[in-house]
């Protein structure tokens, strides 16, 4: 086709639309046909922009600068007469103004309201000439136009799109058919139902498999515009497995990805029904909260989990993974603020969850008042979800003491000792003693000082302890366990262990409590004994009364003990046995009959040399438990020949020195140290002196015949044949430098326990000069003497001012002192202060020790100016 058939073609044009505009001026029929007016008025546009354009093919019309950007997505030509002059975008709802230039109609109606209120007339955009009349026309048959232009386009780029996706052909083909979906549906939201229509949301899916990564951000990018305020398209998306495969991207190396993949499930998420299916995905809301909290995503990502957690706490079953995964805020605020139901529900799910101490603090501060009130007016149903909530949040020292701050103890404590029609359950009461012996055994409270009604009682009030003790006669064990833990707390402390103490014995139920050591449930067993332990301090006469007088405790008990070693049990079994009366001759009797001793000494020996329980962690108490138990019998030798033929039988005495090296337990070693005292000191009865033979007739006579024959090997401070096995001799058991070294133990028991050991080798009925002698080539006196001068305790000092008036006995090791000055004038001065400021029986051995300083010249030097 030539130019001139084009010239023709655009003035047929022309003259067409002028000749129709002179037959419909001026007659009814012209408003009627206003919008044809419009058509030819683009037809006239559209002529105008052909011109000088036809070559013999078409090119596509003439295009403004911003619409040579669509150039691409376009299969129809976009014109100018589509394009609005002061937005530069395809027009949507055209209206033409008086002067016939066309506009936007949001546009012009701004660029008007600019006009006036910056005091100018209105003008036209592009002519700037002044308009008479503001009016807008709407342009319909040009709106028309754009739609069916669009609507063509739509159809051929969805075609293109389609087919590009489902040949799955290049990346760069798989991007452009995606640009244009996205380009579709930012054009116009009922795009998004032809987008649905036309089957292109599992293709769009397909891509999230493609081996691109940018297809792959590119296919959730356009998902996300896809489903964007759009319900029927997210149904379609919630079927199949789409869900799943968005919910994978979130753990994806890319943060692109992860990016994208966040920000579709946020979209989709704001679908009541969708939300549900995110949650039921395994692992989805773990990974969000994950994100929601995580240092290293962008904010951006972090803000779209966080929200998209919040649209999926419209699903109660996501609020309760929430809960498990560590964000409890939504479902404390169903507790705080939900319907009864849900109220209900999530109290109860409170209770089955795992919670770190943390969380407890959290929890009760923020619902814990409010649980305490269910707790105590709720119907039953709510009742048991408010105890079982408590109880999960009780356990911790920092959430128990806001629970009683919130005043739970009076109605905890009416819930356990209701009885009749208002009583709970039983399997509540349960609940309800738990909660109370988490309270006191966690809060480290003073129980003495809340009141649980107007009559002022507490807990360890003698009226509430004689209630305790009923209901643990008069229920199962389950709750009778939980009630004896309670009283084990109030034992513990020593505010409150005398109030128990004396309530235990005005209720005569000492047999009783002793009785449950029999019990067959461990924890019922376990807290009994534990209990008894706390009470022994205090009344341990009256236990081993019990227990030598009620038939079969005893043996019980041992039978916990010889058990597999190592347990919590074990360990508070054998500690009862140690907290009785250790000098309780008939008691000891009675365990040197059950064999307890026999017992207790290949278990120590097994733990010594490294035996399978050194990694238990109790395998510190049920040593110290084993130690004190087997030292009870060194304070039965002189009475008992059984226990002197065991301490012998077994060498007792080496056991007790190899554990002076118990590194690091401070009670083991003084046990030890309290045990070889007793058992040195029955050293002098045990030593074997030498028999000597007859002098005879003539040596009856004639002394020259009767010389005393040569006997070595004697004990020098025993004067007898010792040993460690049969006499218990320190000296023989090479036990002197070990106790020296514990003289300086950071603990003053051990120190005390270690100098009262020694000091059987310079007490009454030994030779005390060579038993000084033996101390001093052992280096022990200026340990003595620090501990003289330290004045750690009472006792302490008078062992030390015992000790210092024997060793200045002997002149030898007294002038030994006195030759550093500084030594003496410390010791005279510490014997001078002893003198004046300790009790009567201390004041008269430093009298004595001064006595003997002053025998002594350098020493008296030194003593007339401190005497």
């Amino acid at each position: 086709m030539g130019p001139c058939l084009c010239e023709y073609q655009q003035c047929g044009v022309k003259l067409f639309a002028r000749q129709w505009i002179r037959e419909t001026a001026g007659t009814a029929n012209f408003d009627q046909n206003r919008s044809a007016l419009a058509s030819i008025h683009l037809f006239e546009m559209m002529s105008d922009q052909m011109s000088g354009s036809w070559d013999g093919t078409y090119d596509h019309g003439s295009k403004s600068d911003d619409s040579h950007h669509f150039e691409r997505l376009y299969a129809e030509p976009m014109y100018d007469a589509f394009v609005c002059p002061l937005t530069k975008q395809v027009m949507r709802d055209p209206v033409t103004l008086e002067n016939g230039q066309t506009f936007e109609r949001e546009a012009i109606e701004k660029w008007f309201k600019e006009c006036k209120e910056s005091g100018k007339k209105p003008v036209c955009p592009l002519t700037l000439k002044e308009l008479r009349s503001t009016d807008l026309n709407p342009s319909i048959a040009l709106r028309n136009t754009i739609e069916e232009w669009a609507a063509r386009n739509e159809a051929a780029q969805l075609d293109v799109a389609r087919r590009l996706l489902s040949q799955g052909g290049a990346e760069n083909d798989i991007l452009q058919a995606l640009k244009y979906i996205q380009q579709i549906c930012q054009n116009s939201r009922s795009s998004k139902h032809t987008i649905r229509n036309a089957h292109l949301i599992p293709m769009i899916v397909d891509m999230l498999k493609n081996s691109s990564r940018t297809v792959r951000c590119k296919a959730l990018e356009t998902l996300h515009i896809v489903a964007e305020d759009d319900d029927d398209n997210k149904e379609v998306m919630a079927e199949g497995d789409m869900v799943r495969s968005i919910v994978k991207f979130l753990t994806h190396e890319h943060s692109k990805e992860r990016e994208e993949a966040v920000s579709l499930l946020y979209e989709l998420s704001k679908s009541e029904a969708l939300s549900e299916k995110i949650g039921s995905v395994n692992g989805a809301i773990l990974i969000l909260v994950g994100m929601a909290s995580s240092n290293s995503e962008n904010v951006l990502s972090i803000e779209k989990a966080d929200k998209t957690l919040e649209n999926l706490e419209s699903c109660e079953k996501n609020v309760q993974q929430m809960a498990e995964c560590g964000r409890l805020q939504p479902l404390l605020r169903l507790i705080l603020e939900g319907p009864p139901e849900t109220k209900l529900s999530m109290a109860s799910y409170l209770g089955e969850l795992v919670l770190s101490n943390d969380v407890k603090v959290l929890v009760a501060r923020s619902v814990g008042s409010s649980l305490i009130n269910v707790m105590r007016s709720g119907n039953m149903q709510s009742r048991e979800a408010a105890l079982k909530a408590l109880n999960q949040i009780s356990s911790c020292e920092a959430s128990s003491r806001l629970l009683l701050e919130a005043g739970i103890l009076p109605s905890l404590v009416k819930d356990l000792f209701t009885v009749g029609n208002n009583q709970l359950p039983m399997r509540l009461k349960e609940v309800s003693a738990t909660i109370l012996a988490n309270l006191v055994n966690n809060s480290g409270y003073d129980f003495e000082t809340i009141p649980l009604g107007p009559d002022n009682q507490t807990l360890v009030s003698e009226h509430v302890v004689h209630n305790l003790l009923h209901l643990i006669s008069n229920t199962g064990p389950a709750i009778g366990s939980k009630l004896l833990q309670v009283l084990v707390g109030l034992t513990t402390s020593p505010t409150t262990v005398l109030d128990v103490v004396s309530s235990i014995k005005s209720s005569g139920a000492t047999i009783s409590l002793i009785q449950f050591i029999e019990a067959p449930q461990l924890d019922l067993r376990m807290a009994s004994i534990k209990l008894l332990q706390n009470l022994s301090p205090h009344m341990g006469q009256e236990l081993a009364d019990s227990l030598r007088g009620t038939a079969g405790q005893l043996g019980s008990l041992i039978r916990v003990v010889s058990e597999d070693m190592g347990t919590e049990e074990q360990a508070a079994a054998i500690g009862l046995l140690a907290d009785l009366p250790e000098r309780d001759l008939g008691l000891t009797r009675l365990m040197l009959d059950e064999g307890v001793f026999h017992m207790v000494i290949p278990r120590i020996r097994k733990i010594r040399q490294g035996g399978d329980i050194r990694g238990s962690r109790f395998v510190t108490p049920y040593l110290e438990g084993l130690t004190r138990v087997l030292s009870r019998v060194t304070f039965a030798l002189a009475d008992e020949s059984a226990a002197l033929a065991l301490c012998r039988e077994e060498n007792v005495a080496a056991l007790f020195i190899e554990l002076l090296q118990a590194n690091g337990l401070d009670k083991i070693q003084m046990v030890s140290a309290m045990a070889l005292e007793n058992l040195s000191q029955e050293s002098k009865n045990l030593t074997r002196f030498p028999e000597l033979a007859s002098p005879g007739f003539c040596g009856s006579f004639f002394h020259c015949f009767s010389k005393p024959p040569v006997i070595t090997g004697l004990c020098c401070v025993h004067g007898g044949t010792c040993s460690i096995k049969e006499t218990f001799c320190l000296l023989e058991g090479q036990a002197v430098g070990k106790l020296v070294s514990l003289l300086d133990h950071r603990n003053e028991n051990v120190v005390e326990a270690s100098l009262a050991a020694l000091s059987t080798l310079i007490d009454d009925g030994v030779d005390i000069e060579r038993g000084v002698t033996v101390l001093w080539d052992a280096e022990a006196i200026k340990p003595i003497i620090d501990v003289l001068l330290e004045k750690r305790t009472e006792n302490l000092r008078r062992r030390a001012v015992w000790a210092m008036e024997r060793i200045l006995r002997t002149e030898d090791i007294a002038y030994e002192i006195s030759g550093d000055q500084n030594v003496s004038a410390n010791v005279s001065m510490a014997l001078v202060d002893a003198f004046r400021n300790s009790d009567y029986r201390t004041r008269q051995i430093a009298e004595r020790a001064l006595k003997h300083i002053d025998k002594i010249p350098k020493f008296s030097e030194v003593f007339p100016n401190t005497r």
